[in-house]
Formats: C-alpha cells, sequence, structure tokens
C-alpha cells in the first residue's frame, strides 16, 4: 500500500484554525512564532482570533493555509510515498518532501501572496465553477470568448473552476449554461488565479524562486502544472513558477497518483475539499483527513 499526502489551497481556511495545535504542542508554537517574525506581523492572532474578512485578504490566507498544513504535516509520523498540494498546497508538500525548508518556502508563500494580491487589485477579476460539463467543452466555450477567461482548475470530472475578467466570467457563464452546464457558480475570490491576469505575480515569484535553493526531494512531488510527479529541483522551480498563469491539473494529479499504486490518501490541512475530490475519483482508495 502506497501512501499519499495531499494538501489543500485558499479557500479551506477558517478562524481558529491551528489554535488547537499551537496550545497542545510546544513544536508548533515554536513554529507558529517563527512564523510571525519572519512575515513580520502576527498571523498567529488573525488565525486564532480574526474575522473572516481579516482572514479572507489574500496576502493574508496563503500564509494561514500554508502554516495550518505544514504544521500539521510536522505532527504526523511516517512518511509519504509521494505528495501533492492544490495550487497554493504545493508549498506544503515541497515543505514535506524536504524539497524546501518551513523557512525559505514560507517567504515565497508571502512574496506569493502580496504579489498576487497586487495582481488583483491591478485587475479586477473573477472565477466561477462550472458543473457538469467535460474539461475539453469548458475549454471550448472560453476559447470563443474575446475576453481573458480560461480554465483554472481541472478539480475532477465534471467541475472545473474558470477565471477571466468579469465580463469574461459573466459571458462564460452564459455560454455554458448554453452548452448544458448543470451549473455555474461565481466564487467569492479577489481575482482570476491561474490565468494570464497573474502575470505579474508571476515574475514576481519567479525571481524569489529562482534566488531560494530547492532540494531533491525524498518522495516524488506531483505538481500543478502537469500533473506528473518530479523529483529534479530545476523541473520542480519551473513548474512552480508556471503553476501562476496556468491550470491546475489536479484531476491529473489524482489520476497519476492512483496509476502509480496509490491507495491510500491523506489531506493535511484545514477543510475537505481534496477528500471530496478523491470520492468523486475513485471508490477504491482510502480517503483520510488531518486537521
Amino acid at each position: 500500500m502506497k501512501k499519499a499526502f495531499v494538501f489543500p489551497g485558499q479557500g479551506s481556511q477558517f478562524v481558529g484554525m491551528g489554535k488547537d495545535l499551537y496550545e497542545s504542542s510546544p513544536r508548533a508554537r515554536e513554529l507558529f512564532d517563527k512564523a510571525n517574525d519572519i512575515l513580520g506581523f502576527d498571523i498567529t492572532n488573525i488565525m486564532f482570533e480574526g474575522t473572516d474578512a481579516d482572514l479572507k485578504q489574500t496576502k493574508v490566507t496563503q500564509p494561514a493555509v500554508f502554516l495550518h498544513s505544514v504544521i500539521l504535516a510536522d505532527s504526523l509520523e511516517g512518511v509519504p510515498d509521494m505528495v501533492a498540494g492544490h495550487s497554493l498546497g504545493e508549498f506544503s508538500a515541497l515543505v514535506a518532501s524536504k524539497t524546501l525548508d518551513f523557512e525559505d518556502a514560507l517567504r515565497l508563500v508571502h512574496v506569493r501572496a502580496l504579489a498576487m494580491q497586487k495582481a488583483c487589485e491591478d485587475n479586477p477579476s473573477t472565477m466561477a465553477a462550472v458543473l457538469g460539463l467535460s474539461d475539453e467543452k469548458v475549454k471550448e466555450v472560453c476559447d470563443t470568448i474575446d475576453e481573458v477567461v480560461a480554465p483554472a482548475n481541472y478539480n475532477c470530472p465534471g467541475q472545473v473552476v474558470i477565471s477571466g475578467t468579469m465580463k469574461g466570467i459573466e459571458i462564460a457563464s452564459v455560454k455554458l449554461k448554453e452548452a448544458n452546464a448543470k451549473r455555474v457558480i461565481p466564487l467569492k475570490v479577489g481575482g482570476a488565479f491561474h490565468s494570464p491576469l497573474m502575470e505579474s505575480a508571476r515574475q514576481s515569484l519567479a525571481e524569489a524562486i529562482n534566488n531560494t535553493e530547492f532540494s531533491e526531494p525524498e518522495c516524488p512531488v506531483y505538481q500543478n502544472f502537469d500533473g506528473l510527479p518530479h523529483i529534479d529541483p530545476k523541473e520542480i522551480k519551473e513548474n512552480l513558477i508556471s503553476q501562476l498563469t496556468s491550470p491546475v491539473k489536479w484531476n491529473n494529479i489524482m489520476q497519476n497518483m492512483m496509476s502509480d499504486d496509490c491507495d491510500s490518501f491523506t489531506e493535511v490541512g484545514p477543510g475537505n475539499v481534496l477528500q471530496g475530490m478523491l470520492r468523486k475519483a475513485s471508490k477504491d482508495i482510502e480517503i483520510n483527513g488531518v486537521q
């Protein structure tokens, strides 16, 4: 039996996340306190006692979800045979696989969060979830629209998230319903993640990643950019940079992990979104969650 740790991304956060870890584990407390110093603000106070609005700011959400996931993974016994993370969660996976150390990864997440928030402010944009259409059909419809709008997350069979300008998402929503989508659900997000509108953020992140040391991972990292396993630090860097303006191929990741004999998945971090996607992908695997 091969086991995988998978890590959630932005959107899984909740007020109070990580507080029990902070109060019960000296090691967790050490990492949370170190994070406050690295980030230059009291993120633990926002995570434990803040408002939903405070926590939903991209510059807060991303390091918060990363922290919760990585500190949880640090407390688990055993070494996974493979790891992956959804969007932001890929940074947690890189720490779990020993590709990045905690401090460097947190600094990169901080750069990523600030750059993405600025890109969102510079380019008002949004996302929507499309249910009940094939990946190919969603892309085909998006390609007919004379606005920036494109698939952003290929999550699981019958579920694709699209990103784009406000007008692009509005037009796409109508056309996708005409193409017999079961539902098109607007998402409460700050911008068009994993789309060309994140190009300025990609450039900022690229500089930071290229100045950070990556080690060869202790187990394969299945990456969002192509859904494939990687162990070469240079490839991992390139794929992590490309991820910001390319769709998350999560369905491919799940299928490839299962093809590589993984039959036990543990979602490590806040929420249970990835567990739901795994259940849609297969009924023949063991699925757990730790939060």
